[in-house]
């Protein structure tokens, strides 16, 4: 019945999320997923708005979240957008900021929901090769172009990229806006949020998915100079007014204002990082450098796919990429827990003794 779709529909490829399995004592460690439940205030904050309140719509502009959130960088509300998740902001900036005649510019291995975005707006773009080391390299990006967007660190490859030369990125394109996805920065990362101040084209983006350990309630923003934000609000109002409910909006601020649990949070995933590193690297894994709440690694004497296989025998789920092929002998592991990542890495041991 594909008759009735439009032509558009007919030419996309759609993105493909990473598996949710049903299974019964999984280890799921395959979708970035912070492996600790959010800060208890959230939980207070989300039961508070099980009220008789929920009859009403939410606020539209979310004015208490984006005044939070504005606190908690240190700029301006009218400087911060907020959405339904991270993807949601991003559709918005590739529709508002990054539509134009020139193609934009992103890696060649990066996030695939860029080149999905694309199709769907019908936006020209140019993926740049990453390095023999899987680094962006500034200067490939110093070239004409209808703007540049990437993950920092990247995703699936954690790498990050420093902040001097993200500052060296934006002064070689000061005609093009710049998008600097910032899932991951929590991580091991310094932040892009402080040049806004100083590159009126700079839009970061960001998530409380990850860090926060809310991807159940779906809030991104984003902080750029106002400008860029009425465009991401003419396109938000032109689609959907009301974007973050009410449970969404009161836990998402209950978050932010408790700091402390979400630098001990980030401190635990980093600790368990730098333990899951060291043993695979003892079995003989290249692992990326990795900022973020996964690492990118490959054995040279095993086969991704085969890997993936071996581990999904044993009830733990990870992510493998077949395309590009350059990436096939990686898998992206998720950090969770030290029991998870103990499970992980007994089965790597036989894997590898195979």
């Amino acid at each position: 019945m594909s008759q009735y779709w439009s032509a558009v529909v007919h030419g996309l490829t759609p993105y493909v999320p990473g598996e949710q399995p049903k299974l019964p004592n999984l280890v799921k460690l395959n979708t970035n997923e912070c492996p600790y439940g959010p800060s208890p205030r959230v939980l207070d904050a989300v039961r508070a708005e099980a009220a008789d309140t929920l009859r009403l719509y939410p606020d539209p502009n979310s004015d208490r979240l984006r005044a939070g959130i504005a606190a908690y960088h240190g700029v301006n509300a009218d400087q911060v957008f907020v959405g339904n998740g991270s993807d949601e902001v991003l559709a918005h900036a590739f529709m508002a900021l990054l539509k134009h005649d020139a193609p934009i510019l992103f890696p060649d291995i990066s996030y695939s929901f860029y080149p999905v975005y694309c199709g769907l707006y019908e936006i020209a773009y140019r993926q740049v090769p990453l390095t023999d080391a899987f680094e962006i390299r500034v200067d490939d990006y110093l070239t004409p172009n209808g703007g540049v967007i990437f993950p920092n660190p990247n995703a699936p490859t954690g790498r990050l990229l420093a902040l001097s030369e993200i500052e060296r990125l934006l002064a070689g394109n000061p005609d093009s806006v710049v998008v600097i996805d910032e899932a991951y920065i929590d991580f091991g990362g310094e932040s892009a949020v402080g040049l806004v101040a100083r590159y009126p084209q700079l839009l970061v983006t960001r998530t409380l998915s990850k860090s926060h350990a809310l991807a159940g309630l779906r809030v991104g923003y984003a902080i750029g100079q106002p400008h860029l934000i009425e465009a991401l609000n003419r396109v938000k109002d032109s689609f959907n007014s009301y974007p973050l409910d009410r449970f969404a909006q009161a836990g998402a601020l209950a978050s932010l204002q408790d700091h402390g649990y979400f630098e001990a949070l980030c401190a635990r995933v980093v600790a368990t990082r730098t333990r899951l590193v060291a043993a695979m690297s003892d079995m003989g894994f290249e692992v990326l450098p990795s900022a973020a709440n996964f690492i990118f690694a490959c054995h040279p004497a095993h086969d991704g796919a085969e890997l993936a296989a071996g581990l999904r025998e044993r009830s733990i789920i990870v992510r493998h990429f077949k395309q590009p092929a350059r990436i096939a002998p990686f898998l992206r592991i998720t950090i969770g827990t030290d029991a998870q990542c103990d499970a992980l890495i007994a089965a790597l041991k036989t894997l590898v003794a195979c």
